[in-house]
């Protein structure tokens, strides 16, 4: 012990003042975890790209990656015409990384759930162990079923409070961006529930599938909704979670007084990983694309501030909420079918793919895939009060809930409610009984119920600053006289 004392001395007094410091203050702890998630991120984009959204890998390369070119992700992998990626058009798998890029991580493509990343260096002979969705898809071809419950759309003229000249001036406002950064692929437009306006990009359709990102999040509050309209899950209750790290005596853990409405509305009070920009170094990003749990890292948040106080922007939260819908369900088969028996096939969201984890949770707080006649007949569902074709699938108290501020933001600007963003109380030019969902790269449905609107914009955005919806909001508002 005296010797490696001495020489420790030795060592410290050998360098130059201030160097070991130096050395341990600039040194990068998380590259090699940005390294990961770069990899896994890109893996998970190219294989839904390929086989969820059935788009060339030219495509994918230049529109669904140009997300991470910028430093913050450390940059593409590879080219359209090959690098440090392997695709198995067999196994309908994408691997990324392996030497100098870092990990190998690889995402593969399961039917009704989309692509599923695993756990870096993970054998692709392991796919047999990653979740099916068992429930078999609905038969029925909606092109035989009229709007909105299928996708038979009478032609017809625009009804006479819609201006034509201010739609189309909408229209153009949203696909001609004065920043090429900017990237609009489909846009609907509804009214009284008839679809008035649909458009879309080059080499995008009705058909075509792409992530909604935090769009999710909207559609995890309503089939948590469902369970509070049952009873089965209580918006002001302890959530009976076992918290990690348990503690010797977990009923004295201050984390049991989060509730169900706190972690919807961003407010659980939690270390805030992801909104302190840890997203991509230790936060929510290891289970979207490192194969981690989404589950344990959302339960492994020590409590920070008092809940409900305080608004933090957190996937987790999001995540944690779906927990609690699990825990309520009881059954992990129950659960894994609960989306599409209890919303999506009920009101014909039949092209929309809800992603899972390696450990069979739902990562509903961004990994959704579907179209855009899908997401206006979630915003439809809205606007009609949570009714559909005669059948009540949310009450109206819930849909009213999810339009309320959030306390925390009392003095921020009332932005947020619960998991649905609201117009900001620095907007006067939009109408205020509107409330959006809000996804990266401009993934919006916007329920406007004072005029009878819903809005859907997808979008391949990279700026920094983004497409705005309440901007959206305000033109296509122009449109109704």
């Amino acid at each position: 012990m005296r010797l490696i004392c001495r020489f420790f001395s030795l060592l410290l007094i050998s360098l130059p003042p201030g160097s070991l410091a130096a050395s341990e203050n600039g040194y990068d702890y998380f590259s090699a975890n940005r390294q990961l998630v770069r990899n896994g991120l890109q893996a998970v984009l190219m294989c839904n790209g390929l086989y969820t959204s059935n788009r060339h890998v030219s495509e994918i390369f230049e529109q669904e990656l140009a997300y991470l070119a910028g430093a913050r992700f450390g940059g593409i992998v590879g080219n359209a015409d090959g690098g440090d990626y392997q695709i198995n058009s067999t196994l309908k798998s994408v691997s990324v990384g392996g030497g100098a890029t870092g990990p190998s991580v690889s995402a593969v493509f399961r039917e009704g759930i989309g692509c599923i990343v695993m756990s870096p260096g993970q054998d692709l002979g392991d796919i047999s162990a990653l979740p099916l969705l068992k429930l078999p898809p609905n038969a029925v071809n909606p092109d035989a079923i009229p709007w909105p419950s299928g996708d038979l759309v009478p032609d017809e003229p625009l009804p006479e409070e819609i201006n034509p000249k201010a739609l189309k001036a909408a229209s153009d406002w949203t696909f001609n961006r004065p920043i090429p950064e900017e990237i609009t692929t489909g846009l609907i437009i509804m009214y009284q529930g008839k679809l008035i306006h649909e458009r879309y990009a080059a080499g995008f359709d009705r058909h075509t599938r792409t992530r909604t990102w935090s769009t999710a999040k909207s559609i995890a509050a309503t089939l948590i909704g469902i369970l509070v309209d049952d009873g089965r899950l209580k918006l002001d209750e302890p959530l009976g979670i076992e918290w990690l790290p348990a503690l010797k005596k977990p009923e004295v853990d201050p984390r049991n007084a989060i509730t169900l409405r706190h972690l919807l509305n961003m407010s659980s009070g939690l270390y805030p990983v992801d909104s302190i920009n840890r997203e991509y170094t230790t936060g929510s990003s290891r289970s979207y694309w490192a194969g981690a749990s989404s589950v344990e890292g959302a339960r492994d948040r020590g409590l920070v501030r008092e809940p409900g106080t305080y608004w933090d922007y957190e996937n987790f939260d999001t995540l944690l909420a779906v927990y609690a819908m699990k825990l309520a369900l009881g059954d992990d088969e129950v659960y894994q079918e609960f989306p599409q028996r209890a919303l999506l096939d009920r009101i014909g969201m039949r092209s929309t793919l809800i992603g899972v984890d390696r450990f069979h949770d739902f990562v509903l707080s961004s990994q959704v895939y579907t179209n855009a006649r899908d997401l206006a007949r979630f915003g439809l569902l809205h606007a009609q009060g949570g009714a559909w074709q005669g059948e009540r699938i949310i009450s109206e108290a819930w849909i009213a809930f999810v339009r309320t501020p959030a306390p925390s933001t009392s003095k921020l600007g009332n932005f947020y409610g619960g998991q649905w963003w609201l117009v900001p109380d620095d907007r006067d030019d939009v109408p205020r009984s509107a409330y959006a969902t809000a996804g990266t790269r401009g993934q919006f449905v916007i329920v406007i119920p004072s005029h009878d609107l819903v809005i859907v914009r997808r979008g391949l955005d990279y700026s920094k600053k983004g497409f705005d919806q309440w901007d959206l909001a305000r033109e296509v508002v122009k449109a109704v006289r």
